[in-house]
């Protein structure tokens, strides 16, 4: 019986440590969220891409990597097709407000790496059309990290 307790004992301690480390890591992603700049509004950029210039693509996301956080705006990210579509690439930026995202492109028309970036992707038309939209976020359902359970299976 002494050992079965033991046992229990350890499994428990195990399963108690496992749900601190989860609940920690879960508080650091809450505060980490909470620390950044407002995001009130986010745009999503839909870019359909020529499929055989998908490096160039990268590249000019790449580029932006340096030049929208310098002008403004806070860069959630560029997404490349994997699976799938091989034409549609994503890039997410969000704003304060409406107000920030048009000081933000008003910055854009007088940055030399941004003008030159445009230039690139219109000289090689690796661009075939872009599309935008703004969205707001729903708070509560935004940046939530997978549980320790979910991540692990």
């Amino acid at each position: 019986m002494d050992r079965l307790s033991r046992r229990y004992m350890m499994h428990l301690a195990l399963v108690l440590a496992g749900a601190r480390l989860a609940a920690t890591e879960q508080d650091a992603a809450t505060q980490q969220l909470q620390e950044r700049a407002p995001m009130t509004v986010t745009c999503f950029i839909r870019y359909e891409i020529d499929p055989a210039q998908r490096d160039a693509f990268k590249t000019y996301a790449d580029n932006w990597g340096r030049i929208i956080p310098r002008c403004g705006g806070h860069l959630v990210g560029y997404f490349l097709p994997h699976e799938g579509t091989n034409n549609v690439a994503w890039g997410l930026i969000a704003f304060a407000s409406l107000a920030a995202y048009e000081t933000y492109r008003n910055r854009l028309k007088l940055d030399p790496e941004a003008l030159d970036n445009f230039a690139m992707a219109q000289s090689k038309r690796l661009i075939l059309r872009e599309e935008r939209t703004f969205t707001e976020v729903v708070d509560a359902t935004f940046g939530i990290v997978a549980s320790r359970a979910a991540a692990s299976a």
